[in-house]
């Protein structure tokens, strides 16, 4: 299809209006709307996105279903913007629509906590959301093929293990898991808009306007490479304040807690919990609130303290024991039982020890400079290099511990110096 056509398309079709408080004017075409409105994608909307994130910011209450909306919005404007400057024949109809969709659903193999529970055993919600996209007995399925849509292209979009089947998809990959990726603006800009701060605010069409397309690969004009600047800066302001505060990282951390004790105790399986919002995970925690108590702790803000906070050492014999799973749960049982000794109606599950998995900042995207030279962001002369990125990471990155506010300073650094040397002792 003509490039003309395919800005005539997604110009003229898409005539349904949804309002976002972030981007205003969304606008879907009917097919993709009748995708939109199938029971698997409208449960996200019953999905916080940023989880307990309203226990410290009251306002972060935005939901997965509206932060779909707006990847979705963002890869539209994206396209558009890419055909545009595109001289052949490159895009296709269903190409085009198949990335849409892909956009709109990336997230639909999420359930509450995703993110919190990467270290268990769990199926990851890419994976998730291929196996919903692909089940004949799913809504979404039918309403896909009902529609015409191309199921195998929409996946192999979205399973990025997938090789992808044509140039078309290779774009269209690197454009939906990149350094300026639609997921991350739309994200960074709108939790930051809920959160209400300023840290995440991104100018998305003068970024959108300066991506291009050299040599059948995504990349940003020169004169926009201070935006990525900006670009990463936000990102570890958001970690730092948002994502990552310690109030945050406690609730998620009791409820990762919480559910490894009862995946252990097979009180629950991991297939209960892919197909949960967050309606049904409070109730699946209130039929079971003995055993669910963190949780329910967590719903009433009632949150344990931090007696433990350092930067993360990779060099520190104890930080490394604590992060295997395993070996965290060995030392906060240890520390759990030193304790118990005074403090008789401690539960096992309130000596927790956090650790976030290793931060990310992408810095490969290529530059296109006027003399159609390309050069890769982090090779060229910015003000965050490998030093500097390293350096963010380093202070992001906190080991601590959380219990109960009954415990003294005192008795807590005893236990933690006891479990310190054990750990030096063995190594």
């Amino acid at each position: 299809m003509k490039k003309s056509e395919l800005l005539e398309y997604l110009e003229t079709n898409f005539d349904i209006t949804i309002r976002d408080p972030l981007w205003q004017d969304i606008k879907l075409s009917q097919s993709i709307y009748n995708i939109y409105m199938a029971k698997e994608v409208q449960k996200l909307s019953r999905i916080k996105q940023l989880g307990p994130t309203n226990l410290v910011y009251p306002g972060a209450m935005h939901t997965r279903l509206c932060h779909s909306l707006g990847v979705y919005h963002l890869s539209k404007e994206i396209l558009k913007s890419l055909i545009i400057k595109t001289n052949n024949d490159f895009f296709t109809l269903e190409g085009v629509n198949s990335f849409l969709l892909a956009a709109l659903l990336h997230d639909i193999g999420h359930f509450p906590y995703t993110h919190s529970l990467k270290e268990l055993p769990l199926i990851d919600h890419e994976i998730l959301a291929t196996n919903l996209i692909k089940d004949k007995k799913t809504e979404l399925n039918q309403n896909l093929i009902k529609e015409g849509f191309n199921i195998s292209k929409i996946c192999n979009i979205l399973n990025f293990e997938e090789k992808a089947i044509d140039d078309e998809i290779i774009l269209y990959k690197s454009l939906l898991s990149g350094a300026l990726d639609p997921d991350k603006l739309d994200y960074l800009n709108r939790d930051a808009f809920f959160a209400g701060v300023t840290y995440g605010v991104q100018d998305c069409s003068y970024i959108i306007s300066h991506l291009t397309i050299h040599n059948g690969i995504n990349t940003i004009l020169e004169s926009a490479k201070m935006s990525l600047e900006n670009l990463i800066f936000s990102k570890y302001q958001m970690y730092k304040t948002v994502y990552w505060h310690k109030r945050v990282r406690c609730a998620t951390a009791m409820i990762k807690k919480c559910l490894i004790n009862n995946l252990e105790k097979g009180i629950i399986f991991e297939n209960q919990l892919y197909n949960l919002d967050d309606y049904s995970f409070n109730e699946l925690a209130q039929n079971n609130i003995d055993s669910f108590q963190n949780v329910i702790d967590v719903r009433d803000n009632k949150l344990f303290k931090t007696v433990y906070d350092i930067n993360f050492d990779k060099n520190n014999s104890f930080h490394n024991d604590c992060l295997d799973l395993n070996k965290r749960c060995k030392i906060e049982k240890q520390m759990y039982n030193l304790l118990l000794k005074k403090y008789n109606n401690l539960r096992c599950d309130q000596v927790i020890i956090d650790i976030p998995e290793p931060i990310s900042f992408e810095i490969d995207i290529p530059i296109l400079y006027k003399n159609s030279n390309t050069i890769s962001f982090k090779d060229t002369n910015n003000i965050f290099d490998k030093i500097a990125i390293k350096g963010f990471e380093k202070s992001l990155r906190k080991m601590r511990i959380f219990t109960i506010n009954e415990i003294s300073e005192k008795d807590i650094n005893e236990v933690i110096n006891i479990c310190v040397n054990k750990t030096a002792t063995v190594n």
